[in-house]
């Protein structure tokens, strides 16, 4: 016996996704907006891999009680000091400026932590970044998430064309800028995994929009019509289960992450989840739509709205 497909979306679905450009529009233009404002007002939370300093991750025998914890920690005089608990109520994450001086004045602070909080902590991770490799490092994460989404774009453009290339590299853009804004209006660290999380959100996004743009050049070339809308209308409601359930998916693997994986995996999930669902909207709502701005595909005339 069987099993029959499940579909959580008919296959025959008529919405007119073209017709709502604009109101997906304004919803990209207002969370870029939201994104410039952040980034210009709070900036970004930059982490111990980009400013440098010391991070400790430990674990204690008991519940954590961050005040009196913070009030052990300022008395060593070890200038900024930041504490969060993550996953169980016995977790905490220490964070302090980098001290004046060499790796010796680093694994002096840090010796000094371990001698005030004693044997009832387990000491999971300890790390050190200096502020000219934290400089590096930041440049390079920049770097490398610009020429990855340039890539991506220039490979979209040669695989279809250059219609396609652009409007992938606008709406790969808009995926990760929003993403950014995540970062800076929740003030998340924004570390050397975050990078990451941005570089796989690129990746995935393409991968949806990719596969709208290969359904609307089949598209093009099966059907006779000169009116592009009925034709990225047809092609994305063609894709919309497969995309859906490629979103869900991955959603589900992620969710787990996201609420019990525990501050060293928070930056990682929280950012892909948000990207998965931007991205999702994006490559309905955004990316094809753009093709409608273009010049003509395939001698395909566009009717204006």
């Amino acid at each position: 016996m069987f099993l029959r497909a499940i579909h959580f979306i008919p296959a025959d679905t008529k919405i007119d996704f073209v017709s709502k450009r604009w109101f997906a529009f304004s919803v990209s233009i207002l969370l870029v907006l939201i994104t410039i404002g952040a980034l210009a007002t709070k900036g970004l939370n930059l982490g111990i891999d980009f400013k440098g300093g010391i991070l400790i991750e430990a674990k204690s025998q008991q519940v954590v009680d961050t005040a009196a914890l913070r009030d052990e920690l300022t008395s060593l005089n070890l200038g900024e000091i930041a504490l969060q608990q993550f996953g169980s109520p016995d977790d905490v994450l220490i964070r302090i400026q980098r001290q004046n001086g060499d790796e010796s004045a680093q694994m002096k602070a840090i010796q000094s932590v371990r001698d005030k909080l004693g044997t009832t902590y387990e000491y999971r991770r300890v790390e050190v970044v200096g502020p000219t490799v934290g400089s590096e490092l930041l440049h390079a994460g920049i770097l490398a998430t610009v020429l990855a989404m340039l890539a991506i774009s220039l490979y979209v453009g040669l695989r279809f064309e250059w219609q396609f290339g652009v409007a992938a590299l606008i709406a790969t853009f808009h995926d990760v800028l929003t993403t950014v804004g995540l970062y800076a209006v929740l003030q998340l660290d924004f570390n050397l995994t975050a990078v990451a999380a941005l570089l796989t959100l690129a990746g995935y996004s393409i991968n949806d929009t990719v596969v709208v743009f290969d359904r609307i050049r089949e598209t093009l070339r099966r059907q006779k019509s000169p009116d592009l809308r009925s034709i990225i209308n047809d092609s994305v409601n063609q894709m919309l289960s497969r995309t859906f359930m490629t979103s869900v998916t991955t959603l589900l693997a992620l969710l787990p992450l996201l609420f019990i994986g525990g501050a060293t995996l928070i930056n990682f999930s929280a950012a892909l989840t948000w990207g998965i669902v931007v991205g999702t909207y994006s490559s309905i709502y955004v990316a094809a739509a753009l093709l409608i701005y273009m010049p003509p595909l395939r001698r395909i005339e566009t009717v204006k709205a």
